[in-house]
């Protein structure tokens, strides 16, 4: 039964929803229009917030390019090639591919979720490639469904933030260690209760019918790691190709900066996107043949990132515009305003997955609501901790239904938003409602 509702309900998708930019100018004129509105004294006000913020995340838009580029081109050299191959040979039969790709990238996504974002799009693509029993959109949905488990993960940039002295809520909240947000066993429980019951859900909606799988549309013949290889045979000998197709400074670069990688790692710093694109690019430039392979590979990776690069700064002013205006305190005051000391998380959850679908960061939407929640929370004698992770689990949740962080993976596997949005939302549906009733009982 779930399986012919998520096909009908995936094709009403397919049919209505528009490419990811333009919902994302759709958004950015929602959220100026109903800001004006509240205080149409300040339209100049809202405007100017709006194109303040427009390049306030060019730091962050820039370390997610890197990160596409650099680990679409570790994927690509031999060896981890041979890997992904060896993975995706598992994924045998009908069913079995949906929860492996799913149990992949779960544990991708606790251990950083920019790492899954890679992980996800190269496995993805390599089962589809080898399996045409899969319907290769649900797949692709199921590569991206844990990113609804991040916020429990090691890279959970809210319960990262307020165990940092000195975090901008720190006089407020104190610092609160790990081992009462990311950490502590009502989240774990949670992060529990959600990855073992999203495969199942996954593999529910798959297609019985044969007539209704759409498989991966690539060449299966084609090795597409290998594209960009080049060992330099039929080069003419000449000391610039002897440079550019031997090993050896490729590797004696990549070494170093493995090195700085222990080092970082040694003197007790943190895992963060920086070390990350340098991890990878390290990699890379080991494992490829040459300093030559590497750069083909690099540039064949940059048509991934361009929805990226254009989307972000959109989000980035929708972000200004909420944090400036009337509009973020009426939306999360509005809901959690009705709140008791018992509900009051289940509404910050509610209200954080809301924020989300029109401002895709967590570290900017914790900067709009960590001042809002958190008086409140105390006021009502709710722990400050549990709610910064309500905070994180709304985030996390609507993660499914906006369309951005689902870029990277789509443009790697070649797929529209719309081939997914529709499995997504459902999967949405069965997370917001097991995690509200979690966050009322354990929170």
């Amino acid at each position: 039964m779930l399986a012919s509702i998520a096909n009908k309900f995936s094709s009403f998708i397919n049919r209505f929803l528009p490419d990811a930019f333009i919902i994302a100018v759709l958004m950015t004129l929602l959220v100026i229009a109903l800001a004006w509105g509240l205080d149409p004294q300040n339209g100049v006000q809202v405007i100017s917030s709006w194109g303040d913020g427009f390049w306030v995340y060019i730091g962050f838009t820039m370390q997610m390019v890197l990160l596409l580029m650099t680990g679409m081109t570790l994927a690509s050299a031999p060896s981890v090639s041979a890997l992904l191959t060896r993975l995706a040979g598992q994924a045998s039969g009908k069913l079995k591919p949906y929860a492996l790709v799913f149990i992949a990238c779960a544990i991708a996504y606790y251990i950083n979720w920019g790492l899954a974002v890679i992980v996800g799009a190269i496995l993805a693509r390599e089962v589809g490639r080898q399996n045409d029993q899969v319907h290769f959109p649900l797949l692709v949905a199921a590569a991206y469904a844990p990113t609804a488990l991040y916020t429990a993960g090691l890279s959970s940039s809210i319960g990262l933030t307020v165990a940092t002295e000195g975090h901008f809520m720190a006089e407020v909240m104190g610092v609160i260690p790990t081992t009462e947000t990311m950490f502590s066993p009502a989240t774990i429980t949670i992060f529990l209760a959600l990855a073992i019951t999203m495969p199942i859900i996954i593999i529910l909606m798959a297609p019985k019918n044969a007539s209704k799988i759409i498989p991966w549309s690539g060449n299966k013949e084609e090795n597409h790691h290998s594209d960009n290889q080049n060992d330099g045979s039929d080069t003419e000998k000449t000391p610039a190709s002897v440079l550019e197709n031997s090993g050896f400074l490729g590797r004696v670069m990549g070494i170093i900066g493995l090195a700085y990688t222990v080092y970082h790692f040694a003197t007790g710093a943190d895992l963060n996107l920086n070390i990350i694109n340098l991890l990878f690019l390290s990699l890379g430039l080991v494992l490829h043949p040459s300093l030559k392979a590497f750069s083909n590979a690099f540039s064949s990776s940059a048509n991934a990132i361009s929805p990226i690069i254009l989307q972000f700064p959109f989000y980035a002013g929708i972000i200004a515009v909420l944090s400036s205006s009337t509009l973020g305190d009426m939306i999360v005051t509005g809901l959690t305003g009705v709140a008791t000391s018992e509900t009051f998380n289940v509404f910050t959850y509610l209200s954080a997955g809301l924020v989300n679908i029109l401002a895709p960061s967590g570290g900017g939407q914790w900067a709009l609501q960590g001042p809002l929640q958190i008086p409140a929370a105390i006021s009502l004698g709710v722990d400050p901790a549990t709610t910064a992770m309500a905070v994180g689990w709304g985030d996390a949740w609507t993660n499914l239904i906006q369309p951005f962080w689902a870029l990277p993976i789509l443009s790697v596997v070649g797929l529209h938003i719309r081939h997914i949005m529709g499995y997504c939302i459902l999967l949405s549906v069965w997370v917001g409602i097991v995690t509200s009733i979690l966050i009322y009982l354990l929170y």
